[in-house]
């Protein structure tokens, strides 16, 4: 049995990663932590309070590092990067979790709230991937994950907000990952359905109701959001464990679809997209230059 541990000890410390995880203090990002961490990684993860970041640390006193973090800070977020770098190690995989819900119609949604909405889940996702790539250059290896939602491929009434930023990430990753390919980086954009985390809960920020016009329309919508809350049929811990996975395979996927809503929901969107695509297409050729003869 002695031999047995020492062998798997082995085993984990030569396969052993750092990650940088944001946004660990719940939901899926809790899930991807304590995955990685229970599979014998390092894991730095960043929360926004003091009180997170202890309760963290104290998951695996060895492994799991915290940091307090404001990912719409460009400057903490470089600092953060760099600080790991030196002091826990180099930084094999990103995960970029950190984000939020908003819900409401778009006429009723500030535009305050939308660029909150954009300022955090897409521009500190693209601070955090920016500030990690000049060492997975250097090194020509890493893998960069970023969550996004099915809503980063099929919108969703109600949420246009929230889509909207997750349709830029998507842009933005696949950009990247056509950027970095030959250069030994992964990327992946990981686009969870329905899962019993806090999304729709602590983690969703409300506009206010204000137009009677949309309320046959959002009512149920709300309704529905808030009583399948708890039930949803995603398991973060399963989301977690698929998503170590596709680390260790050779060529991981650019996109990782997670849960049974999420595949059927996107499926139906590309479909559409197909069908649009298919009647408009003489439309779509006669814009063109005619051919020289």
């Amino acid at each position: 049995m002695a031999a047995g541990r020492k062998a798997q000890a082995r085993c984990m410390t030569n396969t052993a990663r750092t990650f940088l995880i944001t946004g660990v203090s719940s939901g899926l990002g809790r899930a991807f932590a304590v995955a990685a961490l229970a599979a014998g990684h390092t894991v730095v993860g960043t929360v926004r309070k003091d009180a997170d970041a202890a309760d963290f640390s104290a998951v695996q006193p060895q492994r799991a590092h915290a940091r307090v973090l404001d990912v719409t800070d460009d400057d903490a977020v470089l600092a953060v990067v760099g600080e790991v770098e030196q002091t826990v190690g180099p930084i094999d995989v990103l995960i970029a979790n950190a984000g939020y819900g908003l819900e409401g119609t778009f006429e009723e949604t500030p535009l305050s709230a939308l660029r909150a909405q954009f300022d955090v889940n897409v521009f500190g996702a693209a601070a955090t991937i920016q500030a990690v790539l000049p060492f997975m250059r250097a090194r020509r290896r890493g893998h960069i994950l970023a969550v996004t939602s099915m809503g980063g491929l099929a919108g969703f009434p109600g949420v246009s907000a929230y889509c909207g930023s997750k349709y830029a990430l998507e842009g933005i990753l696949e950009s990247v990952g056509k950027e970095v390919a030959a250069l030994g980086i992964h990327v992946t954009a990981v686009e969870p359905g329905s899962f019993r985390t806090d999304w729709a809960g602590r983690s969703m920020t409300r506009a206010p109701r204000s137009i009677a016009d949309y309320d046959d329309l959002f009512d149920p919508i709300r309704e529905a959001r808030q009583e399948a809350s708890g039930r949803q049929l995603g398991d973060p811990a399963r989301a977690a464990a698929a998503v170590l996975h596709i680390l260790d395979v050779p060529e991981p996927p650019h996109h990782l679809v997670l849960g049974s809503d999420a595949l059927r929901v996107i499926r139906a969107g590309r479909d559409a997209v197909d069908q649009d695509l298919a009647t408009w297409r003489e439309l779509s050729l006669s814009t063109d230059f005619p051919q020289d003869r």
